[in-house]
């Protein structure tokens, strides 16, 4: 059996034993992946970034320089995560009290981006391809497609699955860059298939 792994970790980065890490994924200086963290394939996890432990990160992840990422946070695919964001995981904490009983768990589902010094209170959810402004606070969970920004975060606008402003006209809107169609309904879009 060979020792040669199929990812890359920079030599001042620290991944602990019981940590799983997917082919091809890269791993730069300075970061810490505790035990039982799950990192998928394909994944780019940049400079001074700790993560875990038992945090599930999908493929094709890629989460920028300074991010902390703490237990009961889970990343589906294809999530970005901006610089200096931060996940929480207990809602009053306090250093004399022990809490680790009272973990929320956050889920970032696919495609989602969360911008750069944001930080996403815990026991929320986060939609898919969802867009989260540079340096939100996130304190409830955000609709599929919805753009939010400010403190609390709110929704402003949508955004399609290529990253582009939806423009909505009777509760209909086609991407100007890709051309996919969206419906609208209240709070909440959906992308039109077609045949």
């Amino acid at each position: 059996m060979s020792d040669e792994k199929d990812y890359f970790v920079d030599e001042t980065s620290v991944v602990d034993p019981g940590a799983t890490i997917g082919a091809e994924t890269k791993i730069w200086h300075f970061s810490h992946i505790l035990n039982g963290t799950t990192i998928g394939k394909g994944c780019v996890i940049a400079q001074n970034v700790m993560i875990g432990p038992d945090v599930t990160i999908g493929d094709g992840c890629k989460v920028q320089n300074n991010v902390s990422i703490y237990k009961g946070v889970t990343l589906e695919e294809d999530v970005f995560c901006g610089p200096s964001c931060v996940f929480t995981n207990v809602m009053n904490p306090r250093a004399f009290i022990e809490r680790k009983d009272e973990f929320r768990e956050t889920l970032v589902k696919r495609g989602a981006t969360i911008g750069a010094n944001v930080t996403i209170i815990c026991g929320n959810t986060i939609g898919r391809f969802a867009l989260i402004g540079a340096g939100a606070v996130v304190t409830a969970d955000v609709p599929n497609h919805a753009i939010v920004v400010g403190t609390p975060a709110r929704v402003t606008g949508w955004v399609c699955e290529c990253g582009v402003k939806l423009t909505f006209k009777n509760d209909h809107a086609t991407c100007a860059e890709c051309e996919k169609s969206y419906s609208k309904r209240g709070d909440y879009i959906t992308r039109e298939r077609t045949a």
